[in-house]
């Protein structure tokens, strides 16, 4: 009898195979006290562990098909990063030299430190970098007490369940042509997951219970379109989902022909496709999603995974790598959005006090605010790097005209420092704002003298706007883009922003899903800026969409028709 698991669809596409199920090997963390004279010993065992992990990683970098997507390094770089993190090495080493702890104990007691300040994160993406805690800890603990990583064998048509994986198992599976992966665990932000989706292998997470219900063996069908796991299915089904298979492939190789093309309506309407990135790095998945530019560079990774705070030079480097990289294509840096939400090490970047709910605390541009020491450098960074290139600055968590007003006369300040050390800079640097509080979307009006843009988060502008904690299992079904409230701000804002001639975009998930474009374009919007995988598709809905069509769509589910727009019956505009 055919058996229904649902999980979260991390990676699009369907696999139709034999379920391979991985064993996962618990590792229980021994806690006990070791001796003064045997604390060198300790030491070496945890260095010896941070290398042995180091080598192996290394071993999988060595591995990678030539032709594989440039994010399948740069994930197991990332992981090579964190073992070199001095969160992983000097903190675990003081314990066992100040406290005399054993070595996994003391590593296992700084993941869990690393682990509760992740899961404090408000920003769903942020939240999931916990998994990358969790897989490089995990392989340098298996050295420390000696337990084996699950193996990952078998050959072709195999489909693995498992109850977690790491970037580096993913590309073992891709080698060992795997066909796609299931786990009780994960999120769809994950370095895992975003990797997945540049191997082309469809994966389904958080599905809970899939390495209980399942056995190897069993022939199953996964579906990274809708989450979904089906166990044992009938012929007629499996033949059902050969066919979507087929048409799904002919698809891919379709947009991969259009990429280069024009992002235009069948009216001739141009809409502009921008991409999110965090790091310098990303640059090369912008080009080769066919982006115009970078929409969204979240300059707060160059805050995290460290000790210390960047200084001017480093972010300055960091800037104008990208804007030389991108050749005098636009990019948008919204300044750091971090606070009680996405703590960082550094203690001179942390509130001051506690904070109950920190969604709503001191973060983003009301934090930068207050530490005008590490905020100047920032601004600084930003200006010079604005004289190589067509740079915007965007400000993050704004309530207040008086926060901009004042972002401004800083501004003002450090271009004239610059000027009188005979730096350059862009003395005409657009500064915009993201319109994320639903009081600032519904006074709109009232920002734009003091903005000259307004880029939509609508991450947060409906998780403020519904009171849903998007990243709360109990609650995330009301978490609604099409709620009829979100879209009337939304398009309050866009209003605003016409009747004063500047520019509204948005850079929220809402952007990245094709079947809301059409309605987004008939609300108004002309940019969007998304992960770089989403902006094919996107563009492909942008080319079968047309202005006045989309102007109905927008019309009824101002009305409060929403029914129609769910996300799997909006009409074709074909």
């Amino acid at each position: 009898m055919t058996f229904e698991l649902s999980g979260i669809g991390a990676s699009p596409g369907i696999a139709i195979g034999t379920a391979m199920v991985l064993e996962s090997a618990k590792i229980e963390i021994p806690d006990y006290l070791v001796s003064t004279g045997d604390i060198p010993a300790e030491v070496e065992r945890l260095r010896s562990a941070l290398g042995l992990a180091r080598d192996e990683l290394l071993r999988v970098r060595e591995a990678i098909p030539k032709d594989a997507p440039q994010d399948t390094r740069l994930f197991i770089d990332a992981h090579l990063l964190m073992l070199d993190d001095p969160a992983l090495r000097e903190r675990p080493l003081r314990l066992i030299s100040e406290e005399c702890r054993n070595a996994a104990w003391a590593l296992h007691h700084e993941r869990e430190r690393l682990l509760e300040i992740f899961e404090r994160m408000e920003d769903a993406y942020l939240r999931g970098k916990r998994e990358d805690i969790l897989q490089v800890t995990d392989r340098v603990l298996r050295h420390l007490v000696g337990v084996q990583p699950p193996v990952l064998s078998g050959g072709a048509e195999r489909i693995i369940i498992a109850n977690e994986l790491s970037p580096a198992d993913t590309v073992l599976l891709k080698q060992g042509r795997v066909l796609a992966w299931v786990t009780d665990f994960g999120a769809a932000i994950s370095h895992s997951a975003i990797l997945a989706r540049s191997l082309g292998l469809p994966a389904v997470v958080g599905t809970h219970l899939a390495t209980r219900l399942m056995r190897s063996g069993d022939t199953i069908v996964v579906d990274g379109d809708h989450g979904t796991v089906l166990i044992d299915p009938d012929p007629t089904l499996v033949e059902e989902y050969r066919e979507l298979q087929e048409r799904r492939h002919r698809r891919m190789e379709l947009l991969e022909l259009e990429k280069d093309l024009a992002s235009v309506t069948l009216d001739g309407e141009p809409i502009r496709l921008l991409a999110n990135i965090e790091l310098p790095d990303d640059v090369e998945s912008v080009r080769r999603s066919g982006a115009e530019g970078v929409g969204l560079f979240r300059s707060e990774f160059l805050f995290m995974n460290r000790t210390d705070t960047p200084g001017e030079e480093e972010q300055y480097l960091a800037f104008s790598s990208v804007l030389r990289s991108l050749d005098g294509a636009p990019v948008t840096i919204r300044s750091i959005d971090i606070g009680s939400d996405k703590t960082v090490t550094d203690s001179n970047l942390q509130p001051s006090h506690g904070i109950l709910n920190p969604a709503l605390g001191l973060r983003g541009l009301r934090l930068c605010l207050r530490r005008p020491d590490w905020f100047r450098p920032h601004l600084r960074a930003i200006l010079r790097a604005s004289a190589l290139g067509p740079a915007r600055l965007m400000l993050p968590m704004v309530s207040t005209v008086t926060e901009i007003v004042q972002t401004r006369q800083l501004i003002g300040q450090l271009q004239r420092e610059l000027k009188a050390e005979g730096r350059p800079f862009a003395e005409d640097l657009p500064i915009g704002i993201m319109v994320e509080v639903p009081a600032v979307a519904m006074a709109a009006h009232c920002f734009t003298g003091v903005s000259d843009f307004f880029s939509i988060g609508t991450n947060d502008l409906i998780q403020y706007a519904l009171a849903v904690d998007r990243g709360d299992d109990d609650v995330n079904v009301l978490f609604d883009p099409l709620h009829v409230g979100v879209l009337s701000m939304i398009q309050h804002t866009i209003t605003a922003g016409e009747a004063a001639g500047i520019p509204v975009g948005m850079c929220g998930e809402m952007a990245a899903n094709p079947h809301w474009t059409s309605l987004l374009i008939g609300l108004g919007l002309r940019e969007l800026s998304m992960f770089p995988g989403a902006i094919p598709e996107v563009k492909e809905q942008i080319r079968r969409t047309r202005v006045a069509e989309s102007r109905v769509l927008a019309l009824q589910a101002l009305a409060g028709n929403t029914g129609v727009f769910d996300a799997n019956d909006l009409p074709d505009s074909s």
